[in-house]
């Protein structure tokens, strides 16, 4: 079975490890007062885990698929039986969990639901985005054209923006608050 090889959990965990990175960086500084001031509302925060979410996993992914294209490191594609199972998948049956945590009224941002879990929610929606959009051009083609022109530049370069777009839209109020802190240290 593939998810016993130990180079099945490479790409999640990497993806959470990056994600726990950023969030001890943020929750062990300064940034924490900051990002509480900045994001007093619940829907403007899930909004900007979810664009981090995407950012952080399409540029693992990204990197991850380099690596199997170029034979580099220990990465290599999942089959199972013979048949290649592409990432879209497991974006596609993470976007079914947090759909059904989401009518369940997991994560929601409603009154009385925890906001980790909305958190949670929203940082994996985000996951789930970017491994099902990376994969977008298979979509429309139905054969693997990942590596072949139709498949690739536009699709990496929408999804790119797409994430920094996002998260300087959704998380300006928390960048200016970093930008007002830094100059606060400087003039000190």
């Amino acid at each position: 079975m593939p998810w016993t090889h130990k180079l099945f959990w490479i790409t999640p965990l990497a993806i959470a490890g990056v994600l726990a990175i950023l969030a001890l960086v943020v929750a062990r500084t300064r940034l924490a007062h900051i990002y509480q001031e900045r994001f007093p509302e619940t829907r403007r925060e899930r909004l900007f885990l979810a664009s981090v979410g995407f950012f952080v996993s399409v540029g693992v992914v990204r990197g991850i698929t380099f690596a199997i294209h170029n034979d580099i490191g220990p990465f290599h594609n999942i089959s199972i039986h013979g048949r290649h199972i592409h990432h879209l998948v497991w974006g596609i049956l993470l976007l079914l969990l947090v759909g059904y945590c989401w009518l369940v009224q997991l994560g929601t941002g409603a009154p009385n639901t925890s906001p980790w879990m909305g958190r949670l929610t929203s940082l994996a929606y985000g996951v789930a985005a970017a491994l099902t959009l990376d994969e977008f051009a298979l979509w429309l083609n139905l054969s693997d054209v990942y590596w072949q022109r139709q498949g690739r530049e536009s699709y990496e370069a929408m999804g790119l923006f797409g994430g920094v777009l996002a998260i300087g839209v959704f998380g300006a109020p928390f960048f200016r608050g970093i930008g007002r802190e830094i100059a606060r240290v400087l003039h000190s």
